[in-house]
């Protein structure tokens, strides 16, 4: 009784150092592990569908999605809270390598009953006359938005009204309180159900590209190389869904 006491005892310990050690070539391999995603805010609209994706291929591999404005997910990179960031233009500091993964066009967007909507060919100071509705410093529309504005060389619009989210900017323009410069990523069903619409006019659209970054001052591990991987991957086929709604 005793001999096999200590045989179970054995056997349970052989069966737990072979699952350890298979746990330990999955987290090597990169098929297990938690990474930790940083996403500007407006990539939160398609965000979740490339998660949805990777627990499809990773299933053993814990996606943690965190969502910032621009400024607050490069101090994460900063502060190593990010395994991988998903944003636009790349920030100079910290170093990072940045791969780009998919376009970024961006519209100047009206309520369909807003004055402007059926216009052609609108011209600088029709847009300035218009209350301009833009997000909060820091965030990487709103540096779009500014240049795009100053690029238009016609002074100053005639109102900004800052809002703290897309979600909230977007909503306001289909209230028709102004006008605004949004991510198409971010209004695909209103340009499809015919609830805002692009405005014509020099310069736009204004295309930019998504970048999937790390801190390059240190390699990925396996699980974070493995995501890395399989988003480049997944990523084409989400941005031509989101992308295409538009056109219907």
């Amino acid at each position: 009784a005793e001999g096999r006491a200590l045989l179970k005892a054995y056997d349970g310990v052989v069966a737990s150092l072979e699952k350890a050690v298979h746990s330990i070539e999955a987290l090597r391999s990169g098929r297990a592990g938690m990474v930790v995603l940083g996403v500007v805010s407006t990539a939160k609209y398609f965000a979740p569908e490339l998660v949805a994706g990777l627990r499809k291929v990773l299933p053993d591999v814990e996606v943690i999605l965190k969502v910032g404005n621009r400024g607050e997910i490069i101090t994460g990179l900063e502060d190593r809270a990010f395994d991988l960031a998903l944003m636009g233009r790349p920030p100079r500091t910290p170093p990072v390598s940045a791969t780009p993964i998919g376009p970024n066009p961006h519209l100047l967007v009206a309520a369909v009953g807003h004055p402007l909507a059926t216009r052609q060919n609108i011209t600088p100071e029709e847009i300035f006359e218009q209350p301009f509705i833009a997000r909060e410093s820091g965030s990487g529309t709103r540096t779009l938005s500014e240049r795009f504005l100053h690029g238009l060389d016609a002074g100053d619009p005639s109102e900004i009204i800052e809002m703290s989210s897309n979600e909230t900017i977007k909503q306001s323009v289909l209230a028709g309180l102004g006008i605004a410069i949004l991510s198409q990523h971010t209004i695909t069903e209103e340009l499809h159900g015919g609830r805002l619409v692009a405005l014509p006019a020099a310069g736009l659209p204004i295309v930019r590209q998504w970048f999937l970054l790390y801190p390059s001052d240190e390699p990925l591990s396996g699980s974070s190389r493995a995501v890395h991987d399989q988003i480049v991957s997944l990523a084409k086929p989400v941005f031509d869904r989101n992308l295409s709604q538009r056109a219907g």
